[in-house]
């Protein structure tokens, strides 16, 4: 089941991943914290670790810290390429939750946007 797809900003690939508030309620229960370690499995079955935190007063937008740089970097991740996150069973039953995430690079052919080819795995 897919929580989010988003394309990436400047900031998420140079900062940290705002998530689509939206998609908040789909984002493990955070239990009155304003913080929850997370984990995501890439295409080729690689474990990355990211910290997901919200704001501390008014709007709650949820981010990728912690982690999330390592990321971008392992994928070789720029803005305009794609991000997707899907929530997994923890057969495991861990206090982490688990997710999938998928990464597209972005497609162009003369400087026009064709789409998103998945990274394969190595």
């Amino acid at each position: 089941m897919e929580n989010f797809t988003k394309i990436l900003s400047k900031t998420d690939v140079q900062k940290r991943l705002s998530v689509p508030t939206k998609y908040l309620s789909s984002l493990p229960s955070f239990n009155g914290d304003r913080a929850v370690e997370l984990q995501a499995m890439d295409e080729g079955g690689c474990v990355w670790a990211f910290k997901c935190s919200t704001r501390r007063k008014r709007h709650p937008k949820p981010v990728l810290t912690r982690g999330w740089l390592a990321f971008v970097a392992g994928k070789n991740l720029e803005a305009g390429d794609k991000v997707a996150s899907y929530k997994l069973k923890n057969k495991c039953r861990t206090a982490t939750h688990v997710c999938e995430v998928r990464v597209g690079k972005q497609v162009k052919i003369f400087g026009s946007v064709f789409g998103h080819s998945p990274i394969r795995a190595p």
